[in-house]
């Protein structure tokens, strides 16, 4: 398995514990990843103990956002960088990754600039990440 879940809410001690998500392939496929993207109306990918992605996932939890986040391990990191790039039309990746309604949103960067413009709520709302 190359992907964990950290559970989407707090646990009451307030530690968050990684958990395991449904086993899939070591060989990392474009559709895999298409579909997890699909799935979710917001979806982060990052790399496994990324301090940067517990950020995105805080902020994102703390807007009322039910946000996915999947740890990438190590050893399959290279293939899923590879298949988030042919995602991206190729621009470089940079953990962690959000994509917001499908699309690629960016990263740590972009969320927290969007946040504090004012214009990630309403992106999350439009993408049915929200119920408000």
């Amino acid at each position: 398995m190359f992907l964990n879940q950290l559970p989407t809410s707090p646990n009451p001690n307030n530690v968050n514990t990684t958990k395991e998500c449904n086993s899939i392939p070591n060989v990392v496929k474009l559709n895999d990843l298409k579909s997890m993207v699909e799935e979710n109306a917001v979806i982060v990918f990052s790399k496994q103990g990324c301090c940067m992605s517990h950020v995105v996932k805080r902020l994102l939890h703390g807007l009322g956002a039910n946000t996915p986040v999947y740890e990438v391990e190590e050893k399959d990191l290279n293939d899923v960088v590879h298949e988030l790039e042919k995602m991206d039309e190729g621009d470089h990746v940079q953990f962690p990754v959000v994509f917001i309604g499908g699309r690629w949103f960016g990263g740590l960067d972009r969320v927290m600039a969007a946040h504090i413009t004012g214009e990630l709520t309403p992106l999350l709302k439009k993408a049915g990440a929200l119920w408000l």
